[in-house]
């Protein structure tokens, strides 16, 4: 008898453990969503959205933001007249570091307030990717704010040109990115409207008799676009790990959007970025 019920355990046990590995997910279990054919849309991702695969051609979409995916329902007559069948299709959206799926249904001809306009892909919706990445955007986002609430200490490098005051306040490393925090100051009356900021790697002594190598490193990302500052700007920018030897330096060159605009440069020495605090 202990045999019998040793074996109708160790049966169950098996099938309790096909059932775990069951690693399908079926379109029942996918949360849903519903759109009419009288507006936009709006998926709202917390990370940027790397690939959209929509399983219908009646949906059109398309990505206004690196986070917000457009779709729009175009109904034709076949599917107007089949007010039986709502099911529009699956929406897989892929970010940095997760996939989320979605059921789409169709509500034509109806008023209904309850119709979303936009939608939050949220944490319970997702599941996690293996992705050949270190850091995600909302994390790098997370750091770059950590470094503006940093209260301001005497700055590492700066220089000053033209009334303008720019200063290195911080050197942060992460994953395999480098966090500059840069601040601009204006002492003069007259606004400066930002052209570009270019990153160069330039030699540290130029003569005459010499070619001048630099080479231009655009920045990986930047926590503010650029704009016009009266007084002061400061700003997050993260590069990509460099190195470069000791005769040369990192230039960090401010263009102003004017014929005669102001121009100014930042020199960051290596030893600044090899003696950066880690997060």
């Amino acid at each position: 008898m202990k045999t019998f019920l040793l074996i109708l355990s160790l049966l169950f046990s098996g099938l309790q453990l096909l059932a775990q590995q069951d690693a399908s997910i079926y379109r029942g279990q996918l949360p849903e969503i519903t759109m009419d054919s009288n507006s936009s849309l709006h998926i709202i991702s917390p990370e940027p959205i790397r690939y959209v695969d929509i399983s219908t051609h009646s949906v059109k979409g398309d990505l206004p933001e690196d986070n917000v995916l457009r779709l729009k329902w175009a109904p034709d007559s076949t599917t107007l007249n089949n007010q039986e069948e709502s099911n529009l299709g699956i929406i897989t959206v892929i970010g940095e570091s997760y996939i989320a799926q979605y059921h789409l249904h169709r509500k034509d001809g109806l008023t209904d307030n309850r119709l979303p306009a936009s939608f939050n892909i949220l944490p319970e919706h997702t599941r996690p990717l293996e992705l050949p990445i270190e850091i995600t955007t909302p994390q790098l986002r997370s750091h770059a704010v950590s470094l503006l609430a940093k209260r301001s200490t005497s700055p590492i490098r700066k220089t000053e040109n033209y009334g303008i005051r720019v200063e290195l306040n911080n050197v942060f490393t992460v994953a395999n990115l480098v966090l500059l925090d840069i601040t601009y100051h204006n002492d003069t009356n007259l606004p400066f409207e930002i052209d570009e900021l270019r990153f160069k790697i330039e030699d540290r002594k130029v003569t005459k008799a010499t070619n001048i190598q630099s080479i231009e490193i655009p920045p990986f990302w930047q926590l503010y676009a650029h704009s016009t500052f009266k007084r002061t700007y400061r700003n997050i920018y993260v590069l990509k790990k460099v190195t470069f030897p000791a005769s040369k330096i990192l230039s960090v060159e401010l263009s102003e959007k004017q014929i005669s605009g102001r121009t100014i440069i930042l020199k960051i020495k290596y030893k600044d970025i090899l003696e950066a605090d880690l997060f």
